[in-house]
């Protein structure tokens, strides 16, 4: 069976956000077009790693001579988005994900592909028993990229706080210092 595709060329928004409270939160990579919106599961580590290399690839277009792509060297704050997720059906859990960048339409695009449901067989099947894989496809312009990059950065550092002795993350009920023996 072919694969799903969720495709976003133009979004209306694109966002990370969380359900949960620091600690047992889930990340959420959330985009709408219209009335059409998809959310799908992200890990923490996914959710920081993406916006960091967006940042990467924005830093690495802003030094080719003239910049042609008209990247911004800062976040601009009218497409800042603060508001919280909306409604969340997810859609699937991340497994792998590309970044890439598209020249002709001077964009950033995020692949995101679904964990495969395994059954006893090894095989991934969808409620027909047919074979069933699904991927999102974002596509943001550089000022929007920059934007997402800063928000998601923004959510994953409003988790629970580290230790600065030990650098674990220490929970509201307590924490127990396990600091390296000497």
């Amino acid at each position: 069976m072919p694969t799903r595709v969720h495709e976003f060329a133009w979004p209306d928004r694109v966002v990370v956000g969380t359900i949960g409270l620091p600690g047992a939160r889930t990340f959420y990579l959330q985009v709408r077009a219209g009335t059409q919106i998809v959310s799908i599961a992200l890990e923490k580590q996914q959710s920081a790693l993406l916006a960091e290399k967006i940042d990467e690839i924005l830093d690495q277009l802003i030094a080719v001579e003239g910049n042609p792509f008209s990247v911004p060297t800062s976040t601009p704050i009218e497409l800042v988005d603060n508001d919280q997720l909306e409604t969340v059906q997810e859609q699937f859990r991340t497994g792998s994900m590309t970044l890439g960048w598209d020249p002709t339409t001077a964009q950033l695009v995020i692949e995101a592909y679904a964990i495969p449901d395994v059954d006893a067989d090894d095989e991934a099947l969808d409620e027909d028993g047919a074979d069933a894989a699904e991927m999102l496809v974002v596509r943001m312009p550089v000022g929007t990229a920059r934007a997402f990059a800063k928000r998601t950065r923004e959510v994953v550092d409003a988790g629970r706080p580290m230790c600065p002795l030990c650098g674990y993350p220490m929970d509201a009920d307590g924490h127990i210092c396990t600091l390296p023996e000497a």
